[in-house]
């Protein structure tokens, strides 16, 4: 996973200093040295480092923060804060044109995932009402074309092409008049890479960019290649000037290294991260999440963005009215179950949770145990998931045949069921929920405040 060894190293870092009364300057200088050395295993650039640990010791020193009431904590918000400085400081989007279409150009070396990312880019633009065209510039690679084309199907969005000529300034002006009366606003130009950065790949994006005027030219680059992406972008950025970057592979870099030197070097944004092989595997990227999820704060904002993308507002209303009525079968249990995978992977899902502690994670959540489940409840009658007390000895022996599974396997999920239905029903209750909120060591005044607003949500529903 991304950031895996940094974040690994700095959340042990920050519960060192979260609740400590008292820090010296010698504490100080010692957890800044540990915060030195886990910057750079996560490859990050040398000179980078340095400025960073002493930015944060003059930050801490200069504002009178040791001698604070809560100093661990200030320290905690100062690291955090220029991590987030490091990353980007504020999401930087798109520039759309005000008279579409919208032209972006697309380019990087060969194997960093240009032509997927076309289409995952073209997937997410989508998603804000636009209506985009994938233009096919990639003429030397063998099947380029073809592939983009497949990615295009899968998505159902509409690839340009013009298999008869090598000549890509041609093809992307075709493919802008295309657009213009197809009524396409955005247009992505999948371009050609190299094994390296030479004269003659160069030449050709110049020759393109002054023929197309591209209103963003945004450079693809493997996040796994450490500072080697690093160098790549600063080579782009000085040859051809990009407006911003899209890091592929990040679910792959356990290190962090090029997002968190390639916007200093570069003095340009990272715009999206790739984090999986699905087409629907990118994000827009959030300096500030991906700081908070480093240091184990959590990413609430983008699990709420997930659930909004992927849940069925019907489900939920329908669930929401049974659960008034304090019930909850094995129908709406699987019914979850498919609204959380569609979300990603369960354990991607937990590392945005705030105060998740990740060295829980050290071996992977088997999301098989979701397919199991999914074949268990599917194996049993509408009658036995609307009550699961008719599911005596021979019920559940049938059940475990029909689903491949062991009746062990089955006894085991439907105590897990019946916690998951005693604890839906206690939602509905304040003083449930309250007990709830206690266990996970939530603080009274926190509580009280989540507690009044359920009861507010559920006052205005009646």
């Amino acid at each position: 996973m991304a950031f895996e060894g940094l974040s690994s190293r700095l959340q042990d870092i920050t519960r060192k200093l979260r609740g400590k009364a008292r820090i010296t300057e010698s504490d100080l200088k010692e957890v800044l040295k540990e915060v030195k050395i886990a910057l750079l295993e996560a490859d990050v650039n040398y000179k980078i480092v340095k400025e960073f640990v002493s930015t944060v010791e003059e930050k801490a020193l200069g504002q009178d923060v040791l001698k604070s009431l809560t100093p661990g904590q200030q320290v905690i918000k100062i690291v955090k804060d220029e991590l987030v400085e490091l990353l980007g400081g504020q999401d930087t989007k798109i520039n759309m044109s005000p008279n579409p279409p919208t032209i972006i150009l697309l380019v990087g070396l060969q194997g960093s995932g240009k032509t997927t990312t076309a289409g995952k880019l073209a997937n997410i633009i989508r998603k804000d009402g636009k209506k985009p065209l994938l233009v096919a510039c990639d003429v030397y690679r063998p099947a380029a074309i073809k592939q983009l084309q497949v990615v295009g199907k899968q998505l159902d969005i509409p690839v340009f092409a013009n298999e008869d000529s090598k000549d890509v300034s041609l093809i992307a002006k075709q493919a802008i008049n295309f657009a213009i009366s197809k009524m396409n606003d955005v247009i992505i130009i999948d371009t050609a890479g190299r094994l390296q950065i030479d004269e003659v790949l160069m030449q050709e994006l110049k020759t393109l960019k002054q023929n197309v005027k591209p209103h963003e030219i945004l450079l693809v680059v493997d996040a796994m290649t450490g500072q080697d992406a690093v160098n790549i972008a600063d080579a782009f950025n000085k040859e051809l000037g990009i407006d911003g970057l899209v890091l592929t592979k990040l679910d792959g870099d356990t290190r962090g290294g090029a997002a968190l030197s390639v916007k200093k070097i570069t003095n340009r944004p990272i715009k999206y991260i790739a984090t999986g092989e699905k087409l629907s595997d990118i994000e827009v990227f959030h300096p500030d999440r991906m700081a908070q999820r480093i240091l184990g704060m959590g990413d609430v904002l983008s699990i709420i963005e997930k659930a909004e993308e992927t849940f069925d507002i019907e489900e939920a209303q329908k669930l929401e009215a049974k659960l008034k009525k304090q019930k909850f079968d094995l129908n709406d249990y699987l019914s979850q179950v498919k609204q959380i995978k569609k979300m990603g992977s369960l354990s991607s899902i937990m590392k945005m949770v705030p105060g998740f502690n990740s060295a829980l994670l050290d071996q992977e959540i088997d999301e098989k145990k979701f397919v199991r489940i999914e074949a268990m409840i599917s194996s049993m009658t509408n009658e036995e998931r609307e009550n699961p007390n008719l599911l005596n000895g021979s019920r559940r022996l049938r059940i475990a045949n029909g689903s491949g599974t062991t009746v062990q396997e089955l006894n085991q999920f439907m105590k897990s069921f019946e916690m998951t239905q005693k604890m839906m029903k206690e939602m509905t209750s304040g003083k449930g929920m309250r007990k709830m909120l206690k266990k996970l060591n939530m603080k009274d005044s926190d509580i009280n405040n989540f507690a009044q607003s359920m009861e507010d949500i559920d006052n205005d529903n009646n």
